[in-house]
């Protein structure tokens, strides 16, 4: 009897498109790698000029193009993630206005940076940069004491003096706007927001919530009415009729340490465009 595997899909990885390690062609060997059938790509706010359909098929590997966009809402800022991408003209000159603030944003944080350590960082700021750029210059810089971990929670981290915030859409604009280019619109790891409740309050217009996710950052102790945990995600599942997703958030080569077994991906797979051989 074969075992059934844990995970058959990663719906949340980033590429050097925006903060991951990967390329794109990178990606089928990282799935065989990690024994899945299936990748999400979800750079922030950027859609990935190699997937030219929504679902691509690349070695064997089907490849879902998607996006992470991070919007605003009354209380606090939450992440969407779109899936089944084919994005409209006001989707791209959204993103496009999003990386113009992104490379802006970081040349602040740099700067506070260097002058708070007194130090040259070196850093070449692009299109799709984000604060893990900016950690790991800081932890390869030879004269600095700090690794990625400690950067973040030192110095760039929300709320840190260096932090520096970015002027995202509105929730209503993001879900308007991904609704009008993506398949699927669901709500990015819910458990890891100051006010999770709040956040899954927000998926009764939306089309799926991750429920699969590695949550290594848990909701604030001191917050009792923000202790919610799985079991919210289910119910709120369950009650909009949502679709669950999930996904390991890989920044890194590592792909499926989360994400969905092979019932859960059977469920989300038919709501997707059909696949596109590269190349076609």
């Amino acid at each position: 009897m074969t075992e059934e595997r844990a995970v058959v899909a990663d719906l949340h990885v980033h590429t050097r498109h925006s903060d991951g390690e990967l390329h794109v062609s990178d990606l089928p060997g990282a799935a065989r790698a990690g024994d899945l059938d299936a990748v999400a790509v979800t750079d922030h706010d950027r859609p990935h000029p190699a997937l030219a359909a929504p679902v691509v098929e690349m070695e064997g590997v089907t490849l879902v193009h998607g996006i992470e966009l991070r919007v605003e809402t009354s209380l606090q800022r939450v992440d969407l993630l779109g899936y089944g991408l084919d994005p409209t003209p006001a989707l791209r000159e959204e993103c496009e206005r999003l990386q113009r603030d992104r490379i802006e944003r970081a040349r602040r944080i740099v700067a506070c940076v260097e002058d708070r350590l007194e130090v040259d960082l070196d850093l070449e700021l692009d299109e799709g940069v984000g604060r893990p750029h900016v950690a790991r210059a800081i932890a390869a810089h030879p004269d600095v004491p700090h690794d990625v971990e400690d950067a973040f929670a030192e110095l760039i981290g929300d709320g840190c003096p260096c932090y520096v915030a970015r002027d995202v859409p509105s929730f209503s604009k993001g879900r308007r706007l991904l609704g009008e280019s993506c398949a699927l619109v669901g709500l990015a790891h819910p458990l890891r927001y100051e006010d999770p409740e709040a956040a899954l309050a927000r998926t009764a217009t939306l089309d799926a919530v991750e429920l699969c996710y590695p949550y290594d950052r848990p909701v604030d102790p001191s917050r009792p009415e923000a202790d919610v945990g799985i079991g919210a995600v289910a119910a709120a599942i369950e009650e909009h009729d949502l679709v669950a997703t999930g996904g390991s958030d890989a920044h890194g080569r590592t792909l499926g340490a989360e994400g969905l077994d092979g019932g859960r991906w059977a469920a989300v797979r038919p709501r997707l465009p059909e696949a596109v051989s590269e190349g076609e």
